[in-house]
């Protein structure tokens, strides 16, 4: 029986900022279904990888490749590709409701265009009401319904970040990248948080960036660990906490004595 094909792969990724190489010859890959985590100290080149994954940042050499064909991505066609994205600084808009927050993120499913907007069609409408109950359906799911008419600046951080989150699976993505989620959350929002990604399993896959690491190791399938731009690790929790160059390089004595 042949194995099936990695939702995302990457091949030998080389990215350089004025002449220093923040990722050298980086491979990966993410099959569907599964939670992978990408891991290790600050300025490792996690958050470049990302950004090379959504087209923000060109690679030197290598190749991205999503659900078998080649991937040349452009930030502003992620979601028709079905990919999304959280990001650390939430990006969301901070007068408007979380509602709206939501629905923002379904643009490229909204078929009304300029045209049906100024004609204010019968059809249209329905479709707008679809996604907005879409949205709603979302926000109850992440328990945030609540403040689902509250403007995004008067929210607590926890709540925003949920918004975020809504917000970026809206738009059905197949692969949904986090980063860095459970950062500014509590003890108790980053347990809930868990379940939720873990909830995710049966709609999309994830990639998350993440410095937690209790919560990357309860969390996550798989993990891969950068180290000054190099892949110096790819495994279970299990296998990447008894790693001696990952102890070495990242997670240090604490990881080591938890095992």
């Amino acid at each position: 029986m042949a194995q099936q094909a990695p939702l995302l792969r990457a091949d030998e990724l080389n990215v350089s900022f004025g002449g220093l190489r923040v990722l050298q010859a980086v491979s990966l890959e993410v099959d569907e279904g599964e939670v992978l985590g990408v891991i290790g100290p600050n300025g490792a080149g996690k958050t470049t990888l990302f950004n090379t994954i959504c087209g923000f940042v060109r690679p030197d050499s290598g190749a991205l490749s999503f659900d078998g064909r080649r991937l040349l991505p452009r930030p502003h066609r992620l979601t028709r590709l079905g990919i999304a994205r959280t990001l650390q600084g939430l990006g969301l808009f901070p007068n408007l409701s979380a509602l709206d927050n939501v629905v923002a993120g379904a643009t490229h499913r909204s078929r009304t265009g300029p045209v049906g907007a100024l004609l204010a069609s019968p059809w249209a409408e329905r479709h707008e009401l679809r996604l907005r109950d879409q949205a709603m359906d979302m926000l109850e799911q992440l328990g945030i319904a609540d403040a689902a008419h509250r403007p995004c600046a008067s929210l607590p951080y926890g709540i925003r970040k949920r918004a975020a989150l809504a917000r970026a699976l809206i738009s059905e993505p197949r692969l949904l990248l986090l980063d860095e989620p459970a950062v500014g959350l509590s003890a108790t929002e980053i347990t809930e948080l868990a379940d939720i990604v873990r909830g995710l399993r049966q709609r999309t896959t994830v990639m998350l960036v993440e410095h937690h690491m209790e919560f990357v190791m309860n969390l996550c399938d798989r993990l891969v660990v950068l180290d000054f731009g190099e892949v110096i690790a790819t495994g279970t929790p299990a296998q990447v906490r008894e790693d001696p160059a990952v102890q070495r390089a990242y997670l240090g004595e604490a990881v080591a004595a938890d095992a």
